[in-house]
């Protein structure tokens, strides 16, 4: 079956904001530990977090985390975003989740042409139809051997059933629908922003980028404020010759998100 994203930003750290602030604070100032939280009031907050932008300095943002929850998002997307390996991710597990009846991701542009989803479609019915019969086969090699080792039926077939999947999921598709929760620190997320909302970025992960987005600027909206694409967030696009083109487009895009 058909799926889409879901994004839920599931906890952060606590007045994330103020806790950026008060780590500015001790690398400035003379405060000392039992002072820096001392008379952070908003202004001062916004003074500390715009200077931390001017300047460059990104340390103190890595004292926060953010953990999303995300599903509707393929197996392919998942081979992207953990690339950015300063971050901790937790998945479904093919090996010890049952795929039967997966949920599947139809890229847009297989979408809009009827002939190319009517294909896609044939081919996720017929990956699912090799998969059960792969795991039915496997489940049943596996179920006779924990039985001549003395497992009772129902410890056989469950313990075959499990190891089944193990190698059936090879004929899974990269369209395949997994779930993940992921955290990042606002370090790491800049950095994550600044790449995967760009125009190049695949289609997927800049949609779950730019969702991620929205909701971390209802959070700590000074510090993000002027998170996005490298055009949008630094003034200049590192794309080179492969650049869209449209930079004006994407920074009014951002600065209204």
């Amino acid at each position: 079956m058909q799926t889409s994203l879901q994004v839920e930003l599931i906890q952060h750290t606590p007045d994330p904001e103020r806790l950026v602030a008060a780590a500015a604070k001790l690398c400035y100032s003379q405060a000392g530990i039992d002072q820096i939280v001392q008379g952070l009031d908003q202004p001062i907050i916004e003074d500390f977090l715009t200077m931390l932008g001017e300047i460059g300095h990104e340390s103190p943002i890595e004292h926060i985390t953010f953990t999303f929850g995300i599903a509707g998002v393929s197996r392919s997307l998942l081979a992207q975003l953990t690339r950015h390996r300063i971050a901790s991710y937790s998945v479904r597990s093919q090996r010890y989740v049952n795929e039967e009846g997966f949920d599947y991701i139809i890229p847009p542009e297989i979408e809009s042409v009827p002939a190319a989803r009517e294909l896609f479609l044939q081919a996720m019915e017929a990956d699912q139809e090799y998969y059960e019969k792969l795991a039915a086969l496997l489940a049943e090699k596996h179920r006779q051997t924990y039985i001549l080792a003395g497992k009772t039926e129902k410890e056989a077939r469950q313990m075959a059933e499990k190891q089944a999947n193990e190698d059936a999921r090879f004929v899974l598709p990269n369209a395949c629908e997994t779930k993940i929760v992921v955290t990042m620190n606002a370090r790491s997320l800049n950095n994550f922003f600044r790449q995967r909302c760009c125009n190049r970025a695949q289609w997927e992960i800049r949609a779950l980028a730019i969702e991620m987005l929205k909701q971390v600027r209802k959070t700590a909206p000074v510090l993000f404020r002027k998170s996005g694409p490298a055009c949008y967030s630094t003034g200049k696009c590192p794309e080179g010759k492969m650049t869209c083109g449209k930079a004006a487009e994407v920074k009014k895009y951002f600065r209204s998100l």
